[in-house]
């Protein structure tokens, strides 16, 4: 009989072990989830939000701020404070980029796009940003001097900044909020993240890393954010009545010197 028993709880033993190998070897199996790319796909609400993220998200621009996204100061590569705001009006594509990151070629697009758009109320503003890998490593002197020799990039460059962690920027730390009145928060994936900013100061939409700047949905929705009426109340307004303005005065005073010019010769 205590043979018996003891083949039975042998045999359990077994059965049982077994069973544990089989479902050890089947999670083995399936390995750890895929590393994350660089990149998440164009979404309005990214899924993945660090901790120091939700913390900062109370600290967020209030939400009926129509300008939330340009009321911030901030340095330009050569150390001056430069008011945000002063790009009211215009479509304001903002990069986090870096000068030794696989991406950086984008430069050559970002330039070309802003070029093609400028007259129309188009800028690019670059925040270089040293937060991932160290690829950003340079003074503000030495990327500014990379920028225009190798790229020749005429955009604004602005001083680096950290666009994440504890120390991030108050204007990423408003771009990249879940509660801040926007759609478009999350972390910052990785250099040469893109956030498109309307006439109105608002986010409008939001491009990952590996989408080159001179993509079809990046131009499309760049048309599309100029298209929109320029505010009455903006910088912009003001300037394109100043040149206006210049353009009749200058019209005016050389039709004023042709008809001079022609009553002289008709006197001689």
């Amino acid at each position: 009989m205590m043979l018996r028993n003891g083949v039975v709880n042998l045999m359990f033993g077994v059965a049982a072990f077994g069973l544990v190998f089989v479902l050890a070897t089947g999670l083995a199996a399936k390995g750890e989830p895929p590393e994350k790319s660089d990149q998440t796909k164009n979404s309005k609400r990214p899924k993945v939000v660090s901790q120091e993220q939700k913390t900062d998200d109370k600290e967020a621009a209030p939400v009926d701020d129509k300008l939330a996204a340009l009321r911030f100061k901030m340095k330009d590569i050569d150390g001056k404070e430069q008011d945000l705001v002063q790009y009211y009006g215009n479509v304001v594509l903002m990069v986090n980029v870096a000068s030794r990151c696989g991406l950086t070629p984008q430069y050559e697009q970002l330039e070309a796009v802003y070029r093609k758009y400028a007259e129309r109320g188009f800028v690019i503003l670059a925040f270089p940003a040293n937060n991932f890998l160290g690829q950003e490593p340079e003074s503000n002197d030495k990327i500014k001097q990379f920028c225009t020799s190798k790229y020749s990039v005429t955009f604004p460059m602005f001083a680096k900044v950290s666009v994440k962690g504890n120390d991030i920027c108050d204007l990423y730390k408003y771009l990249t909020a879940m509660k801040a009145g926007h759609e478009y928060g999350g972390e910052i994936e990785w250099n040469f993240g893109k956030f498109l900013i309307g006439r109105n100061g608002q986010i409008v939409d939001r491009f990952s890393p590996r989408t080159k700047p001179d993509a079809e949905k990046v131009i499309e929705a760049i048309e599309k954010a100029l298209a929109a009426p320029v505010p009455e109340d903006s910088p912009l307004t003001k300037k394109m009545k100043e040149a206006a303005e210049k353009k009749k005065d200058a019209e005016e005073k050389s039709d004023r010197e042709s008809r001079e010019r022609s009553s002289d010769a008709k006197k001689q």
